[in-house]
């Protein structure tokens, strides 16, 4: 493998460009005409352009990301997460083409890729599965009896789709008919399937995620937990690595649960396998994403594996050079996405120019970005600037570096998650580990943000005041009769 096309944009293509690169590896960018100019476009040995701006003109059009590989004689094609990430058509096309897929097999990707055959895959491994119906159905009536029969509350999802889409919670009879038609509209609007399932809703669930790994050999690990429950609306902001509630006994169960999912599809390379944990640590299986999660780094971090190097390696067709055993967790991370997005008016996107960028820096800090200062963050995708991730010998260590580096990271142009990061990070929930998925809901408030950042402003202009008048004091002139100026005319 001597050349890789990364059909990503941003930080996400940066990131494998730089795996690959330190593999001796040379790589090619695609981009639409708004990110010519583009950190990745730049980065690459060669760059192709698609189309114009807009993701379905440019990111999602396969056969120009096909013919873009087969121009620039490319002999894998890695989707990074997003756009065609998770579509099997595409990683089909790709192989039908001759070029490796850096992902994998189609069939793991349609049958993961619905949550309905996911839970079909896993039910003779015996995987703990929340309550529930495991067909799709539209039918008001048929879906009042099956909620009688889970109780309230429930939840209705999606099949075909995640991040929150599709989704919604019922409390009580009476809800469910509009909450049915909500739910079943955002569903084609967002995935062109409309189909929808019933579960019982786990009403103060943690989110914890294993990072799994296999071969074309059939060898399978898993490298751990992540902690994602700090989320709003159902999309992840805070990650950390491990987690503070798992027992070794609990990690381990997780862990095995995990791999026996990546086994029910024939898995190959990295994934991700999502739990939800209940107040009395029993854990659900809920979904697998069958490719390179955004909260990576992490897992890289307390593990010290390179998880986009593996990715290719195994594409490649090589054995995993280590095994289960050969792994252990080595301090802790914590990852904080930074989003163009408004949290004192409901998260929403809040794009712009980045008239001031300046990275925060040291040991410990990690920083995966796609814009620099000056840049513009497009309309047309994801407002996602950066990954922020601290590392230290201890979770305390990780979220003291975090807080610095959140302070050093100056960003104006565009209102960003960054307040938010550190209004997590010094909150007693999340500082003890006693949070769940309702942080957002239970503790946080755009008044309290807006309290604290008053509170921060005047400390500031306290020690400005008095920095000001030490240094009055010390420039102050020592009073002399014999003065040159005094006895001067002039």
């Amino acid at each position: 493998m001597k050349k890789i096309l990364i059909a990503n944009r941003g930080e996400i293509a940066l990131r494998v460009m730089r795996s690959a690169k330190k593999m001796g590896i040379k790589t090619v960018a695609v981009y639409s005409e708004i990110d010519r100019n583009a950190r990745h476009t730049r980065f690459a040995d060669e760059a192709v352009i698609l189309g114009p701006s807009p993701s379905s003109e440019s990111y999602l059009q396969m056969e120009k990301i096909i013919q873009a590989a087969r121009d620039t004689n490319a002999d894998a094609i890695h989707p990074g997460y997003g756009f065609l990430s998770e579509n099997s058509a595409f990683a089909k096309m790709v192989e039908e083409n001759g070029i490796t897929f850096i992902g994998p097999g189609t069939h793991a990707i349609e049958v993961m890729g619905s949550k309905l055959a996911a839970k079909e895959a896993v039910k003779e491994y015996n995987i703990p599965m929340v309550p529930g119906i495991e067909e799709a159905i539209t039918d008001v009536e048929l879906a009042k009896k099956i909620a009688s029969e889970i109780g309230f509350p429930i939840l209705i999802k999606a099949s075909a789709g995640g991040g929150g889409k599709g989704m919604r919670v019922v409390e009580n009879k009476e809800e469910l008919p509009e909450q049915m038609e909500r739910a079943i509209s955002e569903a084609i609007s967002a995935f062109g399937d409309g189909s929808v399932f019933i579960e019982k809703y786990v009403s103060s669930p943690r989110h914890i995620e294993i990072q799994v790994l296999a071969d074309t050999h059939g060898n399978f690990v898993h490298l751990f937990e992540r902690e994602c429950s700090i989320q709003r609306r159902h999309q992840k902001v805070v990650e950390e690595a491990p987690s503070v509630v798992l027992t070794s006994k609990l990690r381990e169960a997780m862990g095995d649960a995990a791999i026996k999912v990546a086994k029910s599809c024939n898995y190959i390379g990295a994934g991700t396998v999502e739990f939800l944990l209940d107040e009395n640590n029993n854990f659900y299986f809920l979904e697998m994403n069958t490719r390179l999660q955004v909260e990576h780094p992490v897992s890289e971090l307390i593990t010290g594996i390179d998880l986009v190097e593996q990715q290719i390696k195994v594409a490649k067709g090589e054995k995993l050079s280590f095994t289960q055993n050969d792994l252990s967790i080595t301090g802790h991370a914590l990852e904080l996405r930074i989003y163009a997005e408004d949290p004192l008016n409901n998260f929403l996107p809040n794009v712009g120019s980045l008239e001031t960028y300046i990275r925060p820096k040291g040991e410990g800090i990690r920083l995966d970005d796609g814009y620099e200062q000056g840049q513009d963050i497009p309309i047309y995708y994801d407002p996602m600037i950066a990954k922020l991730i601290t590392y230290g010998k201890t979770r305390e260590e990780a979220i003291g570096l975090m807080l610095k580096a959140i302070n050093d990271y100056q960003i104006e142009g565009v209102a960003t998650t960054l307040p938010f990061g550190k209004f997590v990070c010094e909150h007693e929930a999340f500082t003890s580990g006693n949070f769940d998925t309702h942080f957002v809901k239970n503790y946080f408030s755009t008044e309290q943000l807006l309290a604290n950042q008053k509170e921060e402003q005047e400390i500031a202009a306290v020690l400005a005041t008095q920095l000001l008048l030490k240094e009055k004091k010390q420039l102050k002139a020592v009073k002399n009769e014999n003065s040159i100026w005094k006895k001067s005319r002039i």
